[in-house]
């Protein structure tokens, strides 16, 4: 199984993958509490997307 190394990527797809990871904590907040307030189905599946995308990134899964 080939390993992941996001330094292997070209410096604009390193860029786009800092970008993302510096914004997703607060998205990610934003949308806790959009759930709190008007909990829908759908504002339930996107908070666990992007908590799944958070754990990712401080894992250093992506």
């Amino acid at each position: 199984m080939a390993r992941y190394y996001r330094y292997r990527l070209p410096p604009w797809a390193r860029r786009c993958l800092i970008i993302a990871e510096g914004c997703t904590l607060p998205i990610m907040i934003f949308q806790l509490i959009r759930t709190i307030f008007f909990p829908t189905t759908f504002d339930v599946l996107l908070l666990g997307v992007f908590i799944g995308l958070f754990v990712a990134f401080q894992l250093r899964w992506i």
